[in-house]
């Protein structure tokens, strides 16, 4: 059987240095429902825009864009069904991605990799040079951004906390301290899974606000305590293991340090520190 052809280097790089239009068009679909317009039966360009008020030219053109990588496919002139890939942009499927395509593409994100050259010369951050404050201070002054923040990352969670309830042994941790745990997702599931757990819910004051009807939801809020608070000054001690899932890489080393080391401070001598990061491996293979 003959394999596909691979299309030339040239036609392959201009597919990359192109490919931001893309996740806008992505970005776009996700923010109007579209997915959700389409879960029933395939539908028409025009009657996709009266849905969502807006210009059915050009929403046909951007639809036909993401037909061409296989999200949505046009089944007749003019006609869209959902695919495989387009049911992710669904926010009432499992496997959503909906609320992340949302908030990659609004400005706050977007914008700022426009200046990833002047990170690059100065070392600096380029939200800060193009927002003037630092991003988490942003997002707590704005709270649209916030909360689509939020979303994105509980949406982002979802999978992975089954994953690592089950699969990580809790046996031997009486107290876990979830550290800059968010709405309580993860902490919730590894509870659930984990019968004899006691966990620690430790976040911002403002967004353990949110944690409540999580922790309800799942059965645990009779062992779960929340604890507002800052990392960089303090972390609740009494935890016997401490658990950071996708927070180191957000900082800087001097700021990563520190936040390991308040852990370091709170916990007793035998406290572990359960690290969950995406890594780049070394070499030149695909991760």
């Amino acid at each position: 059987m003959n394999q596909p052809k691979q299309p030339p280097p040239e036609i392959i790089m201009k597919r990359m240095v192109s490919g931001y239009w893309i996740s806008q068009c992505l970005h776009v679909i996700a923010k109007l429902g579209i997915a959700e317009l389409l879960t029933d039966s395939p539908k028409h360009c025009d009657e996709l825009a009266a849905a969502t008020n807006t210009h059915s030219d050009t929403l046909y053109r951007v639809l036909r864009a993401l037909a061409s990588v296989g999200v949505f496919a046009e089944t007749e002139s003019r006609h869209f069904r959902l695919t495989p890939l387009a049911e992710c942009l669904d926010g009432d499927t499992p496997n959503s991605v909906k609320d992340l395509a949302i908030m990659l593409g609004e400005k706050e994100h977007y914008g700022p990799w426009g200046e990833l050259l002047y990170s690059v010369r100065t070392g600096e951050s380029a939200f800060e040079h193009s927002y003037g404050i630092p991003f988490f201070q942003y997002v707590q002054e704005n709270p649209p951004t916030g909360e689509a923040f939020d979303r994105a990352m509980t949406e982002n969670s979802d999978g992975e906390n089954k994953a690592i309830a089950q699969t990580y042994d809790f046996s031997e941790i009486k107290i876990l301290v979830d550290v800059a745990g968010g709405a309580g997702s993860l902490i919730a599931a590894i509870l659930r899974n984990n019968p004899h757990l006691k966990g620690i819910l430790f976040d911002l004051p403002q967004v353990i606000e949110k944690a409540p009807p999580v922790l309800k939801n799942a059965g645990v809020s009779g062992r779960c305590q929340l604890v507002g608070g800052d990392f960089f000054t303090s972390i609740p001690a009494a935890g016997d293991a401490y658990l950071l899932k996708h927070i180191i890489h957000d900082w800087d080393d001097e700021k990563a340090i520190a936040i390991l080391r308040n852990c370091r401070r709170a916990m007793g001598k035998q406290g572990r520190v359960l690290v969950i990061e995406e890594v780049i491996l070394r070499g030149n293979e695909p991760a």
